[in-house]
């Protein structure tokens, strides 16, 4: 059943935690586990929280299982016929345990401003998004389950430019230490620089040859188009008859 706690007009959430420092290592959140039964966790572990001066929650049953799986926590802006709700925060629970797995926190705009998500539900948040106007700036990933970030990628425009890599596990919560650099173009990798020594410095170059290739193709066929449309200007704007 659904349970639905406000009735107002909705926009999307307020970012929390702004000044938080940014940090390498994923942000643990103890969970309770479910039974050997199976049973539903009593403690959803949630993270948008409805408390304070304003602040309106509503919950939803968007599995049909009769239990609220999705939350959203709404701040009153303004007074009167000026007031509106505007999203703060939304977490859901993603395989039906009964543990939230993904909290976004919006800003004043209703734009996304960061995303943690336990993507694997082991109980820890293994990826964390962070947003500029509204858009994908860096998603920060655990691959290996370790607690710590060993993976960074950086977005421009919406698609990814480069990413970087902890492959040797050096970093610390202070001291982000990569050991491989990949660099994209059109979303493809073209090159990869590696560092084989841990000095901080690039080693061995590797390079997408498939890249290079379609690279030198393109050039050649706007060498060619370049080369066909001075012909056609010289001849009057013409088209050659081969002749």
């Amino acid at each position: 059943m659904t349970r639905v706690i406000s009735t107002l007009g909705l926009v999307l959430l307020v970012g929390c935690n702004r000044s938080e420092p940014e940090r390498p290592r994923t942000s643990v959140h103890a969970r309770a586990a479910t039974s050997a039964g199976g049973e539903r966790a009593t403690d959803d572990q949630g993270r948008c929280s409805g408390e304070g001066a304003g602040r309106e929650v509503s919950e939803y049953d968007t599995s049909g299982d009769e239990y609220a799986d999705v939350r959203k926590v709404f701040l009153v802006i303004g007074e009167g016929r000026l007031a509106r709700l505007v999203l703060i925060c939304r977490e859901a629970d993603l395989n039906g345990d009964g543990i939230k797995d993904v909290v976004r926190y919006y800003d004043d705009e209703g734009r996304p401003q960061r995303e943690e998500s336990d993507r694997n539900f082991d109980g820890r948040m293994d990826q964390v998004t962070t947003f500029e106007e509204g858009r994908i700036l860096r998603v920060e990933t655990d691959t290996v389950g370790d607690g710590r970030i060993d993976t960074k990628v950086f977005y421009e425009n919406g698609r990814p430019s480069r990413a970087e890599r902890d492959l040797n596990g050096r970093s610390t919560a202070t001291e982000w230490q990569p050991d491989r650099w990949e660099y994209f173009e059109d979303g493809q990798m073209v090159r990869m620089g590696t560092d084989l020594d841990g000095d901080g410095r690039v080693d061995r170059w590797d390079r997408n040859a498939d890249w290079m290739r379609a690279q030198v193709e393109a050039e050649r066929r706007q060498e060619r188009e370049a080369q066909e449309a001075a012909e056609r200007a010289a001849n009057g704007g013409e088209e050659s008859d081969g002749a």
